[in-house]
């Protein structure tokens, strides 16, 4: 299965370029691909989020081919598990569910963050998840956030959350056929 990971800055071009290279490899191989899959990890909890969430729908909608849309805030090792031969998948974003991760809990009195092994065991469920995908014939992108370039944080779960993302994008390279980065929309390949 190729994996292709794709990270940039916020508002970088990312996602389109993402958007952009699934549809293209699935039109291309329009005779194996079997669904054009979009995994979405965004939550609508303000207006800003949902104006961004309705202007990747609109997006795709314009790219006149049909998605299938997929909505994993939380446990997107099941969803991954429901993919199957010939999918091209797209998930949007590492980030977005690693924040959803961090604060699952929340509204039942204990954050994800603040129990012992929680994010440790979600993490590994994730990466177990897609090393079982990796021996289906799936196409995989995905895109993450660039959060790197700016000065150490003084709040310990910030830095928390930035070595955990820093660890998972480090594993993605690792195991991607393609690594991309998008600054101001202009595309680097790394790998």
């Amino acid at each position: 299965m190729p994996l292709i990971f794709i990270t940039g800055g916020v508002r970088s071009g990312k996602s389109h370029f993402a958007e952009k290279a699934a549809v293209t490899h699935y039109q291309t191989e329009f005779t194996q691909a079997q669904r054009l899959i979009y995994i979405a990890s965004g939550v609508a909890l303000d207006r800003e989020m949902e104006k961004r969430i309705l202007r990747h729908q609109v997006d795709r909608q314009a790219q006149d081919i049909e998605w299938l849309t997929i909505e994993a805030p939380y446990d997107i090792a099941d969803t991954l598990h429901q993919l199957t031969d010939g999918d091209v998948v797209l998930w949007d974003c590492v980030t977005t569910w690693l924040t959803n991760a961090f604060y699952e809990g929340f509204d039942m009195g204990t954050p994800c963050v603040e129990q012992p092994g929680c994010l440790e065991e979600k993490l590994d469920i994730l990466k177990k998840a897609i090393e079982t995908l990796l021996e289906k014939r799936v196409t995989f992108f995905i895109v993450s956030n660039e959060l790197f370039d700016e000065p150490p944080y003084s709040s310990e779960e910030v830095e928390l959350y930035r070595q955990m993302l820093g660890g998972i994008h480090q594993w993605f390279v690792s195991i991607a056929d393609g690594a991309y980065e998008i600054n101001y929309g202009v595309v680097k390949k790394w790998k």
